[in-house]
C-alpha cells in the first residue's frame, strides 16, 4: 500500500508501529470504505431480523434524562443491533458527523437550519431559574429583572449551547451578570449547589423533575420568552440510512416526541 501511494504509513520502531501523519489522514478513508461495505451487506439483508452496528452521542441533558428511555426501548426491540456510545464535547459533536465516527447525534440547542447536516427537532425544552426553599426570592410572588442584580447564577461552562443562548437573553432582559457567577460541568453539579443555597441555578425542567416534586429545589415566576432550545436528533445528509438507523430514527419519535 505505501508503494501504490508513495508516502509512508507506518513508522516502524523497534517492535512498535505507530502510524505517521499520512496514515492517520489514511486511515479515515479506509474506516469510511469498510463502512461502505458494512453497509453494503446491510442492504441485502433489510429483509431479514435487524442487526448492525449503531453508534450515537449526545451532550449531557438529552443523554442523561431523554436518551435512557429510548435505549432501554431499542434494546428490547432490537436485541440483534449492537448500540455504541461514544463521549464528545459539545464543539466536537456535530463534527463526529462529518468524520463518521458517529451515525447520530443528540444535542439540546436552538432550532437552526444546515447545508450538510438533517437537524430534526423533538421537544422543546423548557428553562427554569431554581433555587433552595429558604432562599429569599422564593418568598417574592412575582419578579422582575432588577431582582436578580447581583445575584450568583449557577451555570454550565461558556461553549454549552444553551449557556450561550443564556448570555445573550439575559442581555436582553437587562440583566448583568454577576462576577459571582459560578460555572460547572455538570448539571448534577448545580443541582447540588442550588440546593445548598449558593445561588441561582438555570436548567431545563426535565433535569430537576424528581427535586421539584420533592421540593428541593423551587422554580421562580420567572421566564425567559425568547429561549427557545430543543432536543434535537442529527445525522449527515449523505450518511446512508442503514435498516438498523432508520428503526433507531423512528423509535425515538415514537418515545420522545410530544402525542
Amino acid at each position: 500500500m505505501e508503494k501504490e501511494l508513495g508516502t509512508q504509513l507506518i513508522d516502524r520502531l523497534g517492535k512498535q508501529i505507530t502510524l505517521t501523519d499520512a496514515g492517520k489522514r489514511f486511515l479515515v478513508h479506509t474506516e469510511k470504505i469498510l463502512n461502505s461495505v458494512d453497509e453494503a451487506r446491510l442492504a441485502m439483508k433489510e429483509n431479514e431480523e435487524l442487526t448492525g452496528t449503531l453508534t450515537i452521542s449526545a451532550n449531557e441533558i438529552p443523554g442523561s434524562y431523554r436518551l435512557p428511555t429510548v435505549l432501554q426501548s431499542f434494546r428490547t426491540r432490537y436485541p440483534n443491533i449492537r448500540l455504541i456510545f461514544r463521549p464528545f464535547t459539545n464543539e466536537q459533536l456535530k463534527q463526529s458527523l462529518y468524520d463518521g465516527k458517529t451515525d447520530i447525534v443528540f444535542m439540546l440547542d436552538e432550532s437552526a437550519g444546515s447545508n450538510n447536516l438533517m437537524i430534526e427537532p423533538l421537544i422543546e425544552e423548557p428553562f427554569l431559574f431554581l433555587v433552595s426553599p429558604n432562599h429569599p426570592l422564593v418568598q417574592r410572588a412575582s419578579l422582575c429583572s432588577e431582582d436578580f442584580q447581583g445575584e450568583p447564577f449557577l451555570l454550565t461552562e461558556k461553549g454549552c449551547p444553551y449557556r450561550t443562548l443564556f448570555d445573550r437573553t439575559i442581555k436582553q432582559q437587562g440583566i448583568h451578570e454577576s462576577m459571582a457567577n459560578l460555572e460547572f460541568s455538570s448539571a448534577e453539579t448545580i443541582k447540588r449547589c442550588a440546593m445548598a443555597g449558593i445561588g441561582i441555578a438555570f436548567l431545563p425542567a426535565i433535569a430537576v423533575k424528581a427535586e421539584l416534586e420533592r421540593e428541593e429545589l423551587i422554580s421562580l415566576p420567572w421566564e425567559m420568552p425568547n429561549l427557545k432550545v430543543v432536543t434535537q436528533m442529527v445525522w449527515h445528509k449523505d450518511k446512508w440510512l442503514s435498516p438498523a438507523i432508520k428503526a433507531f430514527l423512528e423509535l425515538t419519535r415514537e418515545v420522545i416526541t410530544p402525542k
